[in-house]
């Protein structure tokens, strides 16, 4: 997009986070927001930081995977700001669990939410998007979208899901003043991890703990955002974010079949660690 200054950005999962950032960063660049989450108090937050920035915010509790939430959220974004020229669909969460542990129904929220959310988004404001002069839809992946990652199974399938998506998404749009960027984020620190759902094993809490107390020495998310704003002004097919996620994407490129092997015996490995300390103890 050529011009950011006076357009209306709409945000999901805006309550913290990159959703959070990315919202900052867009009003420093003199965007309106309608900002959608279900954390009503998270949502307040990013309210109140974005309150010397003299954009016109609105705030707008949603959940993403629910259908007509989603409709009535385009209508009400419409009914506050009367255009809409930016979308990023943010919002997503995470199960840490084994594929055969983890149940079909944690399987489906999370789906709901990481894949359906991102296609209600689309599907609802695309029509609006068309009116504008020029518009922008950034769908959050995941470098879990590039390869598939042990405990993951249901993040990774969404995150594909998102990536097939946003591709299929910009070539329909090709040629038209509608860009598409996927984007596909390394370690971030985020409050997915803290908000993940995890298996109901022993291990689970310190898994839970041991991932939270890891996220915390990530990537800032004003980095990433600063990374998104920059895919959006240049109209990027992709933008990967952190240093992981641009050598993950290099390696599945070269060694396609290597990065999942490597991921898999490394979890495997630290699996077996684990066993033989629990046996010795």
């Amino acid at each position: 997009m050529r011009k950011l200054e006076d357009r209306v950005a709409v945000v999901t999962g805006a309550s913290s986070g990159i959703g959070r950032a990315t919202a900052v960063a867009l009003a420093d660049r003199g965007c309106d927001l309608a900002l959608a989450d279900v954390n009503e108090l998270g949502l307040a937050e990013t309210r109140a930081l974005l309150e010397s920035s003299g954009r016109r915010i609105s705030t707008h509790r949603v959940d993403v995977s629910d259908k007509k939430q989603m409709e009535d959220f385009t209508q009400a974004v419409l009914a506050e700001h009367g255009r809409v020229h930016v979308l990023v669909n943010n919002a997503g969460v995470g199960v840490a669990s084994t594929f055969e542990q983890q149940s079909l129904e944690d399987f489906e929220w999370l789906f709901g939410i990481n894949f359906w959310g991102v296609v209600y988004g689309c599907k609802f404001f695309l029509p609006h998007l068309r009116q504008a002069d020029e518009a922008h839809i950034v769908n959050i992946s995941s470098v879990f979208g590039i390869v598939g990652v042990p405990m993951n199974s249901s993040y990774c399938a969404s995150k594909f899901a998102v990536r097939g998506l946003s591709e299929s998404l910009r070539a329909e749009l090709t040629g038209t003043h509608i860009g598409v960027t996927s984007v596909y984020p390394g370690g971030v620190a985020t409050n997915i991890a803290k908000a993940a759902r995890y298996g109901a094993d022993p291990e689970a809490e310190d898994l839970r703990a041991q991932t939270v107390k890891l996220f915390t020495r990530m990537l800032p998310p004003a980095e990433a955002a600063a990374a998104i704003v920059r895919g959006i002004r240049r109209n990027s097919a992709r933008v990967l974010i952190t240093k992981e996620a641009h050598a993950i994407d290099a390696m599945k490129r070269i060694f396609p079949g290597l990065a999942g092997e490597a991921l898999g015996r490394a979890w495997r490995y630290q699996a077996d660690r684990r066993n033989r300390k629990g046996r010795s103890a």
